[in-house]
Order: C-alpha cells, then sequence, then structure tokens
C-alpha cells in the first residue's frame, strides 16, 4: 500500500524591522500553491524550508514568530536580504 501524496504547505509571512515578523498565511494543497503564485506575482523571494515550514504552519495567523524558531528565520531573512540586493558589479 504507497502512502497518500503530501500537499505542499507554504507559509507567508511580513517582516517589518525591528519587529519579529509574523505569519499572515499558512496553506497547503491548492491554497499553498496559490500563496506561492501571489508571492511570484508580487517578486516575493521564496525559500523552500519544509521543518521550518511546518512549524510556522502552527503558528497563529497575525501572530509574531516564537522565540524558538529565531535561527531558522535569521537565516531565511539573510537569504531574502541578499536575494534583494543587487549582484556587486551590477547597476542597481
Amino acid at each position: 500500500m504507497s502512502e497518500p501524496a503530501k500537499r505542499p504547505l507554504a507559509v507567508a509571512l511580513r517582516y517589518e524591522a525591528p519587529h519579529a515578523p509574523k505569519v499572515v498565511a499558512v496553506g497547503r494543497g491548492a491554497l499553498g500553491e496559490r500563496i506561492v503564485e501571489t508571492a511570484r506575482a508580487h517578486g516575493v523571494p521564496l525559500e523552500t524550508n519544509a521543518p521550518l515550514a511546518e512549524a510556522l504552519a502552527r503558528v497563529e495567523l497575525e501572530t509574531k514568530i516564537p522565540v524558538e524558531l529565531y535561527e531558522a528565520m535569521a537565516v531565511i531573512l539573510a537569504f531574502i536580504l541578499r536575494a534583494a540586493r543587487p549582484a556587486p558589479g551590477l547597476a542597481p
């Protein structure tokens, strides 16, 4: 007997420095795909991290992420900041 296919999970965050990021949307399956499509359409950087997404999916919407996830989020925020910065030697 085969395992049922896992439905993709997407979690959207809002970050306004200096405050902790907030979870603003969570969705699995078609809703998760729609969250990703909306992010892409608005030029929002995406990061794939299934364990972090699972942990963030348990956070109530419009709630700051828990302290226990700060270190993992720091890695994601660093990725986003690098993605938003022009490559060296290229004009902005």
